[in-house]
């Protein structure tokens, strides 16, 4: 299933945080695209994520090269820096385009209901969950784990509970491509829960494999959550919203003139 877009919603302002992150990633995943394939690589481990380096404070400075050449992979920025870096980078099309497309949908009117600087400091701060929990499910790691799907999971834990019920025009591919409108809550909750059986399939050694860091999703969408469901109870908004917007008033609503007596 693949999110189309939200049209139930409206926003108030420009999504220049949202639009520009998306020209980051964009940017980024060209360069990655002029190295060859060797090179690339070398990039993935030096400002990619490596959970032991980060858990374990090492610093991995060679690596033993396919022809059994040694690389010099010693990254030009700190370990815990790379938590930031390893959000910009991107392993194929596949991941970069999935990536970008839910961030397109989701993230417009998340930073829309933050604000443009708080909605950029969320979405680093969910990034960094996201990882930490991937650093603590398998500290001895070597594998460099890279992409941004974290911290858009933050994003999608964020739009759950801020417009559990707008509709989300979706593309169903099976034989034929179908198109259907799906509430959020229905969407992400699948989406969540396929997450967190990946997670569950990818404990134990073959981890060291690489593959989807499942556990990176989890963190993020409940840190995402956690904050919105924060942020409601401080403003003393419903945890559940009546309507597709979540409650947001986009225009006060006016009094309308009645032709007769009060009732």
């Amino acid at each position: 299933m693949l999110p189309i877009s939200d049209s139930d919603l409206r926003r108030r302002t420009r999504p220049y945080i949202n639009v520009s992150l998306i020209i980051l990633c964009g940017v980024i995943f060209v360069y990655e695209l002029m190295l060859g394939e060797l090179d690339r690589t070398i990039f993935f481990y030096q400002f990619g994520l490596i959970p032991s380096e980060v858990a374990q404070g090492i610093n991995y400075e060679l690596l033993i090269g396919p022809t059994g050449q040694m690389l010099d992979i010693a990254s030009p920025v700190p370990n815990w820096a790379t938590m930031f870096t390893s959000m910009f980078i991107h392993g194929d099309w596949m991941h970069f385009g999935f990536n970008m497309l839910f961030l397109w949908v989701f993230g417009d009117n998340v930073e829309d209901r933050f604000g443009h600087f708080k909605y950029l400091l969320f979405y680093l701060a969910a990034g960094v969950a996201a990882v930490w929990l991937q650093v603590v499910i398998d500290t001895s790691s070597q594998i460099p784990t890279i992409g941004a799907s974290g911290a858009i999971a933050g994003v999608l834990g964020a739009y759950l509970f801020l417009y559990p019920l707008s509709r989300i025009r979706t593309a169903v591919i099976f034989l034929f491509i179908y198109f259907i409108r799906i509430p959020a809550f229905l969407l992400l909750g699948f989406w969540f829960l396929l997450q967190f059986f990946g997670g569950i399939g990818s404990l134990g050694p073959s981890s060291q494999t690489g593959g989807v860091a499942y556990w990176a999703h989890i963190g993020g969408f409940i840190f995402g959550a956690v904050v919105v469901i924060l942020y409601l109870i401080v403003n003393r908004q419903s945890q559940w919203p009546r309507g597709p917007s979540g409650g947001r008033i986009d225009e006060p609503e006016l009094p309308q003139y009645w032709r007769g007596r009060p009732l």
